[in-house]
This record gives C-alpha cells, structure tokens and sequence, in this order.
C-alpha cells in the first residue's frame, strides 16, 4: 500500500465527506501538496474537480511536502472491519502510526463517517493542516484517537469471536428464484449470519449448502407454500432474526404487516403493504409521481373500457401510447401498440377480455417515451435512500430484441448509460419518494426498484416496483462489497444513513438467462441439467438458480421457464461477458433423447459493448467546425454523440449548437473570474466527467490549457489547427494563413492531432490539404481550410470509434471459435482409446492410467512438445493444411517413444491472426489423423485468435502430448559397443530444416505450385515437400513391449550427427556402414546448395527417420517384428564400437550417394 503521492485517501469506498474534500483542496492550493492517490476511494476524483475543491488528483510532477498526508476512513460497521481489504488498510495505518518520529512515515488523520469529523481534532480552525503544524504534540494525540478507534473495533471483532457474545442470526428468506439464491447467497457472506433458510426455495439453494437451506416443516418435510401463515409459524420455529421478502406478491399480500404484529422483535426487510402499493397499483404511483413532481409520462387512468377507448381516439393517431394494466401481473402486463387501432385492441385485451384478470380493473394508458431503459435500485430505511449501480436488462426473448416479453433473459451492470450526474438524479427521485411515502404516513422499507427511461428530456419514472429485480439482482448484488445483512438491518432500523454502502471499483457484472426451449410460452420441464460443475468452475463466475429442483438421486431438473442465471465478474463488462458466455456453454438441458432445450440470448449487454462514443465539446467562438460532426451524427454514420457543449464565454455561439441537441446535453457556460487555470480547467473537466464524456474536441477553443487537463485527457482530447502542423505551430486564426501566404506555399489545410502540454505538438490524427492560389489572401484561404476542419473531425472520431466497438470488430469471433469446436469433435472422438473418451468442450482434458494398463506406483509420465516449423509456410502459401498437423503429431509422439513410453494423449495450440473455421478444422483434422496413427487421445487444445500478433492467413501450431513408461523400462539403458544400429526410412523432409528448404525452391527460381523436378509422380514442389512426418510408434512399441531396444534416436533438427549421441553413453561411437542411398528429394537439395555431406547430415534426415538400437542377438526377431508392423524396408545402418578419447560419436563410414 505504499504510494509516492502526497496524500493518500484511504478506504472512503463511494463516499466523499465534505470536511474531507475541503482538507484536500486545502493542502494542494495552500500547502503545496502536489499528487492524491486514492485507495479503495473511488469518488474522490470526480468530487474533488466539482466547484469549489476544483482540484486534479495530480496537480504537479514530483513531491515538495515534507510529509505525507494520510487520510484514513475509520469503518463504519465491524462487517467492514473485518473484511480483507479493510483490515489490509487498518495493518497500514498500524504501521504507519508505529513508525513515529521516522521521517517518512506520514501524519494519519482518521475520519469517523458516524460523527462527520477527524478523530482528535476538536479545533473549529478552517486550516487543519496549519493547525497540526503549530501545535507540535497534535500529531500524538491524533495517532492516539486513531488506535483508540481500531482498538474499539478490535473488541468488537473479539465479542464476536466469543460464543457467548457472538451475533450469531437467522435469517427467512422469501422466495423461489434466481433473485433469491443470490440474495441467499450474499447474506450467507456475513459473518453476523448464522443460516439463512429459503422459503420454499429451488435446486440452486438446496444444493449451495453451508448457511444456506431450503425450508421445510416440523416434520422435516420440503415447504412449498409462502403464503403469510406458513411464512409466521416458519419464522417463530426456526427464531428468525430478520425475514427478507424476495417477490412482490407476498408483500402485496401484507406479510410485512402480519409479521410485525405478530413477531415485532423481527426485522423485516421489506415494504408494507401500503408500501407495495407502489408496485401493486400503477394508477396509485403514476397519481404520486404527478403530485410530487417526480418526471414520468403523460397519462390518464380508467376504470371504463368505453372511456379509455374515447380518451385513446381523441389523441392524435401519431401519438404513440403504452398500455398497463394497473394491478400486478407476472411483469406480463404492460403493451406495446405502435397504431391507434392497436393502442384501443389493448385496452379491450386488458379491460374486456380480462387477459390479465383483475390487475386490468384499473387501465393506465400513457405516452410512449424513447429512450434507453435502467434498472436502478435503491435501499431503503423509511427515511431516505442508497441507489446502486444501474443495470440494464434484456425483456425480449430472442436476439435483437425479438420475440415476446419474458421477465428478463439477461442483464448487467454497471449500465454505461447512466452517467455519475444521471445517478445522482435518479437518487434524488428515490429519497425525495421514500421522504412523500413517509409524510403520508407509509414509511418504505427495502429496496426501491425504480425503472427508468433516459428520455432526450432526462431520466423519467416508467414504475416502480417493491423488490429486487430479477435478473438484475444477480448482477447489482455481486458488485456490492459492502456485507448485505448490515445494510439491511440498517433499513430496518432505519440508521441507513450510518452505514457506509460500498460497491466494488472497476468491476462489472453481466448475466444471461437459460432458460427452457419454447420460454415464454409453453415449455418443457424435468430435464436433467448437464454441466453445472464445470460452469460453476468457471473462474468469476457464479450460477444462480431459479427454475430449478433436485430430484431423489440429487440431479437437478429444469422445473420453470427461467432456469438459470449465469453471472460472470470482471474488470470490465467485456470481461465480465466472456465468463458469462464461457460458463453457459457448458450447460446443456437434454431430454431423454439426448436433444437439447435449452435456450439463451447470444447478444447479452450489446448495445452497451457497442455504445457510441460519447463526445464532449470545449469551445469559445461561433463551432462551425461542429456542425458537419452533428450533421453526421445525426444521419448516422458517426457512431457517437455530443452529450456535452462547454465554453469559457457565455454568448459563445457553440453553446447555442449544443442547446440545438436537447436538454439531455450538457451546454454550460464556465466562468474563470478568480480561478486559476488549474482550477477552471478542474472545473470544466468535472461537467465533462459528470456528462459521461469519453472523448474531447476543441473547436476553437481560446484558452491554454494546463498540464492537469492534458494529462488527465491524455489520448482522449484532440483540436483542429489551421495549418499542416508542425508548420506554424503555435498560430492562431488569420495568422496562420497569412504566415503561408507570405511563405509562398503552395498547400495548406488543418491538421488533427491530440492535445498535449506542448501546444500544437501532439501526435497528428489527421491532415486535410488544400491548394493556396496566388490570389488567395489570409481570409479566403481561412475560408478553404474551415470548410474541411469539420470532415478531418469526422475522420478523426470514426477512427476513434473504430477503436471502442465490439469483441468481433477486434479481430476476434466468438461464434466461429464455437463454429470450430462442434466441426471437430467427430475427428477427436475418432480418437478415443482406453483411458480417455476423447471429447472436446471442458477445461481440461482427463485421461485414466489405470483404464490404459499403467499402476501409478511404477508408471513414469513423459511429456513431449513441438511445433511445425516453418514447413507452415509452404502450407500457408498452398492453403493445404490438413497435413500439417500430422506433422505436430509426430514430431511429438516420436520423441516420446524415444524414452521408451507410449504416447496416451495430445493437445494441441492453434494460433492465428483471423480465425478461418474451415482451415483451423482441417488442420485439427489431420493432429486427429496423426493421434489414430500414433494411438493417443485428441483431448483438447487452445484456438487462440490475436489479430495483432499474426497478420490475416497466418497461424502457428504447437503440439503437446504426455506418455508413460514403466520405471524399470525407460530408454536409453544398456547401450552398449557391439550393438547394432538399424534404420526405418523417413516419408519426406518430415519438418525440419524448411528455412534452408523454402530458400532452396527460391535460389531454384520454382515455386509451390511449380512441377515437382525430384519427382515426377508427386505432383507439384508443395505437394512433394508436404508429405507428413512420419509416425513410428506403432512400428517400435512391439519392440519395446518385448524389451528388445536398448535406444532409440528420432532424426530431427541437426540430423543424424547431432540426434543419435543424445541416445548414446560417452564410451561409445557409432560406425555408420551402411547408409541407404539419397532420396530423390535430398539429391536434388545437395546438388541445388551444393552442400557437403556433413552439412546434410548435420541439417536433413537424409532418407534415415528413425534409428534403432537393438542387441546383435535379436537383429532377425527385431527386423521380424518391424515387417509384421508395416516396415518392409529396414537398414542395417551400422554397429556400436568403444570411442577413443575425443572422437565424434558418428562416423560416417560410408558416403552419401
């Protein structure tokens, strides 16, 4: 945790305390505190640029404090406290405070959240840091007030750890969904909780074990009811703490309001059931939101078919309208009509014919609004309200948004649309409801799930309703640090405001539905759930279930149309995505007949992977350069959009553009009277930031500007010069054109380049050039360059754009890697031997020594790993690839037979720069190819697709396999002089030396299609030098099992000079007498290189693949078995002799002919 910053904020989490902001902003402008770094803090950023703090994180390079200032966040609750990174941050400021009198260690002032002030500082003076400095024993009595405060927390951690005085809770939970189980999860997390027991609960929770169970009666029989009676005598059995109420319909149903009747002590995290009005009767909240003045659509409420259908022809018939049915209906009872005659079918639908029962009584019909939709959810204490990350779900039940409604198939946060301001926003709606629901006597307790729509006017209410979400839910709570069962008993003992809610930094979360095949309508059940462990080993990834049971054997069935929810974490929602997607492909839901139904959407969170750029706008003068950017914009073909217009001059043109956009736009104007350019700069950023900008232009901007915003904006702000830098770098306006002009130029134009320090020195994004005329004077040539400042934008912000779009637009397809596995697996499961099955689609391959013959206690493993070469490089320039991968096949199994050891399974790796499913799949075709003639499983490998590490038609192959060999039978042993040297012929070059081969067919002036000159019948030089490698093992292991070779020596890189001593002992050389004839292809290579016979025998195998080393006693069974194995041609190579001092361990006693 140690950090060369001048001060560091430590453990704020969300929160930003005033008195804090205020000692920061102090100690940079007054002190000359120069960089903040915060730790596990992650508002101060923002916070501190916003009027009047107005200060950058890093206001100047290098440090002139004297010490180090730390501001440490005591924790709030001993929940947090105990948490690892908070008990990480209280061993800090231990050590830190120990340190004393040592010069570098930093003053600690600890800020209590409870009280809103510093620990030990009772003085009321505006400057704290010049008060510890003028009085000298402060710090003393500061270090003392801080282990005051962590030693009150140490106690507390004790009691707790004492059985008599732990808190030690149960807690019911209402419900049967995936919501639930991910509520019963993260309240199992707390160590305050005992057990949680879910009522009736599904599979998911049954299984999850630890705290968490489903209920059951006093006869130990399953609960399947949550009505209020069985919910009361559960609670009173099992001595329930709190009760936490998942669905709506139980608090509609008032089991808020019996349980506090009868069960007062308990705490019940929910709302009433005048609470739940909110979500019970639409008409009552559309009637609140308009007497509070909360932002919502236009609408009516009725009663009478008749009348509503009246009020619907009496609105223009262009006017779009959404109808509801007032009461609740499964989140089924809203409609979509997009004509007037569809508009009054749906009142007659929800009203007439009764399609929703009794919640369509009540009809609400209202204006339709455009916009994106978020799901903000919020805790309340009855008082006031906490919103958390907002998430977007996925209603449609198909890609794209198609097909009928359903109660979600995925979601995830957080949702990039709502910006920090936006957030605040919408919190300001949730507390300003929890304050009007208490002044009318029905305090709200629980959570507020209030859904938005981002409309071009702002945030506006659709509903609300009175629980957690689902499937928002199983990605809001995975991101919520804080330990859910404090921040609920604070909402029910209304102290929300003492605790400190905290979500994680820089983590998103995203999950997709499974759900049963025909969903939303009618669907299967009971089919048994396949893959769930290997899903659930996913790393980051958490299976939640919902329509789920377990049946008597424990196999869990699909029992509903929403089955699971598959949430993956990550740094970022992309990564988050990935996990997601990675786990669910391993479920499967299959019937009887093996036939999958299961269904889920493949386009989870793709509008916000794809969202447009979001741009920001500094300007001081009339932005005409801004509205070909708006123009393009608007047609579509910038995918981007303007959400933040800022000038230093208040009648500046550019902010009149910027209103022109809507009110969603941020258009302000900021003074600089009294600011210093640091602090405007901060303060124009913090609109910015607020705005959710991700990208700057400056369009005529008139000011300089810092360093601050520079770095802070560093690769993401950019301007127009109107000249070709570097020329005339530094000019301004009619200037510059008149500088060319008297140059005598002949071109000009304006240059794009990113912002930096330096002015007009930043990297060039884009030029644009035009033709000075002799006539041209500074102010027509102005008039030239202008016209193409707004097309440069354009071309600069497209290439932008191109940089932050989707996975796909990377290089990479997901679809085509899942296209790749399902063409391959009927070539791996061609593979299966004793010991593996050879299928694809897990993490990791299995394999069963004592299935294939070995006990582990005499069995040795071998490993053995290769690649291809270069010999890629003819296979990449003839598009013929299925060869190759017999070629890593045997360049792998034959060194492991070498050690004496069967070859049992391969993996392999196949890398590329673009993934060409047809050409990956015959490649794995041939390693399945080269697997059979080697008789080892294909249990795996990697596709991995990286478009900036190999260029398009590139790839690369790497090949693994594992062996194993009895311990007493691992070669080479016994090799010894007087034993003879056999050869088994090579097909080809096999894959070694193809650099010197491809430079051959190069000097030779042929290429790969070129008639083969060494051999008539092989076609062209491609085909020829293609010809795989050659696999011995099947041909050595009857050898082998009979223990009739002493060695063995696979002729690879180095050839024969340099393969064979690795399999001899240091007393003994080989005589080679034998040699066979030069094949065809090694003739015409030694007559096109013009190499000597030692240089081809310490480069090519020269014809001699494989040597074995047998005992002269066994040469005839030897060359017997070798026959019977499909060698019809072995050579009697030559024997072992006793090596003399220094001699070469092959001599070649024969030439090469």
């Amino acid at each position: 945790m140690n950090s060369k910053a001048d001060i560091l904020l430590v453990g704020f989490g969300g929160s930003t305390p005033a008195p804090v902001l205020e000692l920061v902003s102090q100690a940079v402008s007054k002190h000359g505190y120069q960089s903040i770094q915060p730790l596990r803090s992650q508002n101060f950023e923002y916070e501190l640029l916003k009027a009047p703090y107005r200060t950058f994180l890093n206001t100047a390079a290098g440090k002139t404090t004297d010490t180090q200032l730390i501001i440490y966040n005591l924790p709030s609750s001993l929940t947090e406290y105990l948490s690892e990174a908070s008990q990480k941050e209280a061993s800090f400021i231990r050590s830190t405070l120990f340190a004393g009198s040592n010069a570098s260690a930093g003053q600690v002032i600890a800020f209590d959240v409870n009280s809103n002030s510093f620990l030990g500082l009772d003085s009321s003076s505006s400057d704290i840091i010049d008060f510890i400095k003028t009085n000298p024993s402060l710090s003393g009595s500061l270090a003392c007030a801080t282990l005051a405060a962590l030693s009150a927390l140490d106690s507390k951690a004790t009691e707790q750890l004492l059985p008599a005085t732990t808190q030690s809770d149960t807690v019911v939970l209402i419900g049967s969904g995936g919501r639930e189980h991910a509520l019963a999860v993260a309240l199992a997390q707390s160590p305050l909780v005992k057990e949680v027991i879910v009522c009736p609960g599904n599979g998911g929770t049954k299984a999850e074990g630890g705290k968490i169970s489903n209920a059951v009666d006093s006869d130990g029989n399953p609960i399947s009811k949550q009505d209020n009676d069985t919910v009361l005598e559960l609670v009173k059995r099992v001595n329930a703490k709190m009760v936490v109420v998942g669905p709506e319909q139980p608090l509609v149903d008032g089991v808020v309001d019996v349980l506090a009747v009868e069960c007062s002590s308990v705490k019940v995290f929910g709302p009433s059931k005048a609470g739940a009005e909110l979500e019970a009767s639409k008409a009552f909240t559309k009637d609140f939101l308009q007497q509070h003045g909360i932002p919502t659509a236009k609408y009516q409420n009725f009663t009478s078919a008749d009348e509503a259908i009246a009020y619907v022809k009496s609105l223009d018939p262009n006017d779009r309208q959404v109808v509801k049915a007032s009461g609740l209906a499964a989140g089924k009872g809203v409609l979509l009509p997009t004509t007037q005659e569809e508009t009054i079918e749906a009142v007659r639908e929800i009203m007439s014919d009764k399609a929703f029962g009794a919640a369509g009584d009540t009809c609400v019909i209202e204006s339709f609004m455009t916009g994106p939709e978020a799901s903000c959810l919020a805790f309340c204490d009855g008082k006031t309200a906490v919103l958390m990350p907002a998430a977007q779900d996925h209603k449609r039940a198909l890609d794209n948004d198609e097909g009928l409604n359903t109660g979600g198939m995925g979601a995830y946060a957080p949702a990039p649309c709502v910006t920090p301001e936006m957030h605040k926003e919408i919190e300001a709606m949730c507390i300003k409801t929890v304050e009007k629901m208490a002044e009318r006597g029905t305090p709200y307790v629980g959570v507020l799930y209030a859904g938005m729509m981002l409309t071009p006017n702002g945030p506006s209410m659709l509903e609300y309703n009175c629980r957690f979400g689902d499937p928002e839910t199983q990605v809001v709570l995975p991101l919520l640090e804080t330990d859910l069962y404090e921040v609920m008993t604070a909402c029910c003992d209304g102290k929300l405001d003492s605790i400190d809610v905290r979500f994680k930094e820089n983590v998103s979360a995203a999950t997709v539905v499974c759900a049963a095949k025909g969903y939303p309508e009618s669907y299967p059940k009971g089919m048994a759930i396949q893959g769930l462990e290997q899903a659930g080993s996913v790393d980051n990834v958490k299976v939640y279930h919902a329509g789920t049971k377990l049946d008597d054997e424990n196999v869990t069935r699909c029992s509903g149309g929403r089955v699971l929810a598959v949430t993956g974490m990550g740094s970022n929602l992309t990564e988050a995505l990935a996990a997601s997607y990675k786990a669910v492909k391993q479920i499967t839901f299959e019937d009887s007949n093996g036939d999958s139904l299961m269904h889920y959407r493949t386009d989870i969170a793709k509008g916000a992977i794809r969202k447009k750029l979001r741009i920001g706008v500094l300007g001081s003068t009339r932005g005409t350069a801004l509205l070909p950017v708006m123009e393009a914009i608007a047609t579509g073909s910038l995918h981007a959009e303007i959400v933040a217009v800022v000038s230093n001059r208040s009648k500046a043109l550019i902010l009149e553009k910027g209103k022109s956009l809507g009110v969603t736009v941020t258009t302000q104007f900021v003074s600089s009277k009294g600011l210093t350019r640091d602090q405007y700069d901060a303060e124009c950023t913090s609109v910015l930031v607020g705005a959710g900008v991700e990208y700057m232009l400056l369009v005529g901007y008139m000011r300089i500007l810092s360093k601050q915003f520079c770095d802070y904006w560093a690769g993401r702000c950019i301007n127009v010069h109107p000249s070709l830098l570097p020329k005339h770098a530094g000019g301004m306006d009619l200037e510059v054109h008149q500088a060319v002009i008297d140059a005598k130029e002949t071109e000009s134009g304006c240059t794009i380049h990113e912002v930096t320090e330096e002015v007009d020195g930043g990297p060039i994004v884009i030029q644009k050039v035009v033709k000075v005329d002799d006539s041209d004077t500074a102010e027509s040539l102005k008039s030239k360059v202008q016209a193409l400042e707004g097309v440069a934008f354009i071309e600069a912000i497209q290439k932008k754009c191109k940089t932050t779009v989707s996975y796909a637009d990377a290089g990479v397809s997901i679809d085509a890697g899942n296209s790749l596995v399902e063409m391959i697996k009927p070539a791996c499961k061609a593979t299966r031997r004793p010991g593996c099955d050879a299928d694809l689609g897990g993490f990791g391959g299995l394999f069963d020594l004592a299935a294939a013959g070995y006990k582990s206690e005499d069995t040795i493993i071998i490993g053995a790993t290769d690649g291809v070469g270069t010999k890629l490089r003819v296979a990449h320039m003839t598009k013929k690839h299925e060869s190759v991968g017999i070629d890593l096949v045997a360049m792998c199994v034959n060194d492991l037979i070498v050690a004496g050891g069967e070859p049992l399974f391969f993996l392999d790796y196949f890398a590329t720069g673009k993934l060409d499913v047809n050409e990956a799949a015959a490649v794995v075709r041939g390693i399945a190819e080269g697997c059979s003639q080697a008789g080892c499983g294909l249990i795996g490998g990697e596709t991995a697709e990286m478009p900036s590490m190999y260029a398009p038609g590139d790839y690369d192959l790497a090949g693994f396999s594992v062996g194993a060999v009895h311990k007493d039978k691992v070669l080479p042993q016994n090799v010894s002089a007087g034993d003879v040297l056999l050869g088994l012929p090579s097909s080809g070059v096999h894959s070694n030396g193809f650099s010197l081969v491809r430079k051959l067919v190069e000097k030779a002036n042929l290429d790969y299609e070129s008639a083969c000159p060494w051999d008539k019948n092989a076609g062209t030089v491609g085909d020829s030098l293609l010809t795989p490698t050659k696999i011995y093992v099947k041909c050595c292991l009857p050898l082998l099992k009979k223990d009739m070779l002493t060695g063995l020596s696979h002729i690879t890189g180095g050839g024969l000079l340099e393969n064979l001593p690795r399999s001899l002992p240091s007393n003994v050389k080989a005589e080679i007498t034998g040699h066979p004839p030069l094949p065809a292809v090694f003739s015409w290579m030694k007559q096109i290189s013009g190499l000597d016979d030692y240089e081809m025998l310490r480069t090519f195998n020269n014809g001699v693949g494989m040597v074995l080393i047998v005992k002269s006693d066994v040469v005839d069974e030897a060359k017997t078995l070798l026959r019977e194995a499909g060698e019809d041609v072995v050579y009697d190579l030559g024997v072992l002799t006793e090596r003399q001092g220094d001699e070469e361990q092959v001599e070649m006693k024969c030439s090469l002919a």
